[in-house]
């Protein structure tokens, strides 16, 4: 199976963790699990936390309501209406409140959409693909025959090898070429036409020289190359 070209771009999830995902799910439910009496504290909770004048408003609003439903409390019976009203106040709590925290659960718990971009895996994967080019590299300065049979780097080829995104330059094709950094198709014709007139090239330095590249690339291309003889 090919490994993945080195500059193959990766698109995060901007799904939150499941972790993080359940306890947001747990807190919007707390008003409707509660029945409404909850549901000031839950909003309360998050502006506290997010510091966001919505959160601000809607906590306001939530316990100015369930005050409201507690002063009622006492008339159930004695006053007409009195049931009705705290009623319809506990709907407000517990159902509209439920409805209002799911609509902003994303907002609470993942504000700036970044919960689903696991950075630190993606710095451990490059240091991992650093390592194996360092590994291959050693492999095919001291044994070349066997690079060639493990086919390091040769992502145009099947392969069980992992070589971090090595492109063996002296003999990949000009399409594997052209993943190298900065190497356009065109750059990559070049290469292959020197290649063969020349017989292939020792480093990265030399290949720019002799086929004419950028200076500015050979750095970049210096970390993808290697040149197995």
């Amino acid at each position: 199976m090919n490994e993945p070209a080195p500059y193959e771009p990766r698109v995060p999830s901007d799904s939150m963790p499941p972790g993080r995902a359940a306890l947001s799910v747990t807190w919007a439910a707390l008003p409707f699990l509660t029945l409404g009496y909850a549901t000031p504290f839950t909003f309360a909770a998050a502006a506290l936390w997010r510091r966001s004048a919505h959160l601000l408003v809607s906590s306001a609003v939530y316990i100015g309501v369930f005050s409201l439903m507690l002063y009622l409390l006492p008339d159930i019976g004695k006053q007409d209406g009195a049931q009705q009203a705290v009623g319809v106040l506990l709907f407000l709590l517990a159902v509209v409140g439920c409805g209002h925290a799911f609509l902003i659960r994303r907002r609470v718990f993942d504000p700036h959409g970044l919960a689903g971009i696991d950075n630190e895996a993606v710095v451990e994967r490059v240091r991992r693909q650093r390592l194996l080019r360092v590994k291959a590299r050693e492999l095919a300065a001291s044994d070349p025959g066997l690079a060639k049979e493990l086919r390091i780097g040769r992502p145009d080829l099947p392969r069980q090898y992992k070589d971090g995104g090595l492109i063996d330059v002296n003999h990949a094709p000009v399409e594997a070429l052209a993943l190298l950094p900065g190497i356009t198709a065109e750059l990559a014709a070049r290469i292959e036409r020197v290649r063969a007139e020349t017989g292939g090239f020792v480093s990265a330095e030399e290949m720019s020289a002799v086929a004419g590249l950028p200076p500015q690339l050979t750095g970049d291309v210096a970390d993808y190359a290697v040149f197995i003889r």
